[in-house]
């Protein structure tokens, strides 16, 4: 974040200090500074963005807990966008197959502007060789075992409704770190009702199974496709269900 020197406040602005803080931060996020669902700069780096204490910053960010706009996990504070309340996030993980809040050795997540897959390109429905946002994850436990990947490719649609996601196109070099973990909150909070259909196929000759999950809404139009390798001993299995949009107004 660069640096922004703070403006004198406005004489009919009585409000503490905190609160201007709060404001002029959720400013900054609205504007995409903060992409949605990055981790926001620590207390320090935010207290001399904003030229004020740690202790106001501190104060600052509460307001924006409270009010749903940031969230805070182990992982540190991140941005969220007006819709859904934080404390009513959807039960899904995004991608299928992340880790939760167990410890982990090894948790990577990149997004890149490419060609998807080739099957991939096939069941969103894109032109060969049509580039996407390609969201690629890879996860080892603590002692470097049930190792973890995870490709996914968003459709076209997805892109175009999905604010939160479109804004990744113009930074995804593959180089920085992006949790898209609120994904389908995002979809949901966009009028989306999410149906998920995901297939687990044993691999052959190799202990760990495959999982393959394809997203459409409630017009039938593709909205991802994952795919997640996972070292695990299990069956083949098949399973469906329907996530409804969320109520409100977009």
């Amino acid at each position: 974040m660069a640096r922004t020197t703070p403006q004198d406040p406005s004489p009919t602005d009585d409000r503490p200090l905190y609160w201007r803080i709060a404001a002029q931060l959720l400013r900054e996020l609205r504007d995409g500074t903060v992409p949605p669902g990055e981790r926001l700069p620590g207390e320090r780096q935010l207290a001399g963005h904003f030229g004020v204490s740690r202790e106001t910053v501190r104060q600052a960010l509460d307001v924006l807990r409270h009010s749903g706009q940031v969230a805070t996990d182990r992982r540190g504070s991140h941005a969220t966008l007006p819709g859904l309340p934080v404390e009513t996030p959807s039960s899904l993980a995004f991608p299928v197959g992340a880790r939760g809040t167990e410890p982990s050795a090894f948790d990577r997540a990149t997004v890149v502007w490419e060609a998807p897959p080739a099957r991939h390109a096939e069941a969103l429905g894109l032109a060969p060789h049509r580039p996407t946002l390609v969201h690629r994850y890879a996860s080892a436990g603590a002692d470097g075992g049930e190792l973890r990947t995870a490709v996914t490719s968003f459709s076209a649609v997805a892109l175009a409704e999905v604010e939160e996601l479109a804004r990744y196109r113009d930074r995804a070099d593959g180089s920085a770190a992006a949790q898209l973990r609120l994904a389908y909150d995002w979809m949901r909070k966009a009028g989306l009702t999410l149906h998920h259909r995901d297939t687990i196929t044993r691999a052959a000759d190799v202990p760990s199974v495959r999982v393959t999950r394809r997203v459409h809404d409630q017009y039938a139009r593709p909205l991802e496709i994952t795919d997640l390798v996972v070292d695990a001993q299990q069956e083949a299995l098949v399973y469906e269900f329907t996530l409804p949009a969320a109520t409100g107004p977009r």
